[in-house]
């Protein structure tokens, strides 16, 4: 069935096992712990769980552990692939998310061990391949990070993993 003609998968959250169903992305680069509030072709709200043993923090930094900004960047873009795995109905399919632009992005608070990151994905643009989105990472209600971004969804070379 073409992707045009596909219906949204019947789901507003996904857990751990449903994410990787949708996004090929594996320890340690796997960024977000479940995806909520999804709203097909509009947005969801991924939940990182940060944690001391990440694999970052002994040299970002060993004094005061801080989880870069680029990987909250990366984090928005994973709840967004998601969003549009749902939105698509692409579950169980190989698909690759390549970054095509990162536009004002913007950090405001230090995101560091304990902290449970909440990453409002907003569609901006959606499209079959081309899709661009706002993301805002946010802790305790406080802005954290935040980014316009544009990505690709590639069915044709993902490849997913176990």
């Amino acid at each position: 069935m073409a992707q045009a003609e596909r219906n949204p998968a019947p789901h507003t959250s996904a857990d751990l096992a449903l994410i990787k169903r949708i996004i090929p992305h594996r320890y340690p680069f796997l960024m977000i712990d479940k995806v909520r509030d999804i709203v097909p072709y509009e947005g969801a709200v991924g939940i990182k769980c940060v944690t001391s043993n990440e694999p970052h923090f002994p040299g970002h930094f060993p004094a005061q552990p801080i989880m870069p900004g680029v990987l909250l960047v990366e984090a928005m873009a994973q709840t967004a692939a998601v969003m549009v795995g749902i939105s698509m109905n692409i579950i169980d399919e190989p698909m690759l998310t390549y970054f095509m632009g990162i536009d004002g992005a913007k950090f405001r608070r230090m995101v560091q061990p304990g902290d449970v990151v909440e990453l409002h994905v907003t569609v901006k643009r959606p499209g079959g391949k081309i899709w661009k989105f706002l993301g805002q990472a946010k802790v305790d209600g406080q802005l954290a990070a935040e980014a316009e971004f544009t990505a690709m969804m590639d069915l044709k070379t993902g490849a997913a993993d176990g």
